[in-house]
């Protein structure tokens, strides 16, 4: 149990923080400046210098990317649709049955004709 000083100078403590945000670290606010990113286009002549993190990231990115659709190219077909067709065709099979159509030898190859 807390003792009653103990007590008091938790409410006290919590009194005096309370509405204070310690995480942020003070006001804090980025004025927007109407440059793409934040960076002021360079003067003429001048070349862009790129950060460290750049490089990693469109190789990380690309890289990924690729791997991506590698990946769904080659990923196995676990459909309904597939599995059943090769369901019934063993089945059609064990039975005896074709699972192709044939033409039957009677029938014409010519399209009627309306008369």
């Amino acid at each position: 149990m807390l003792t009653s000083s103990t007590s008091r100078v938790l409410c006290r403590t919590a009194l005096r923080y309370n509405g204070r945000r310690f995480a942020s670290h003070g006001e804090h606010y980025n004025e927007p400046s109407g440059w793409l990113f934040g960076e002021k286009p360079l003067p003429p002549g001048q070349k862009r210098v790129k950060e460290d993190w750049e490089n990693v990231w469109y190789i990380g990115m690309i890289g990924g990317m690729g791997f991506a659709g590698l990946m769904l190219y080659y990923k196995p077909d676990t459909s309904v649709q597939s599995w059943a067709l090769k369901e019934a065709k063993q089945r059609m099979e064990a039975r005896g049955e074709k699972y192709q159509y044939e033409p039957s030898s009677s029938s014409s190859t010519t399209p009627p004709t309306s008369s």
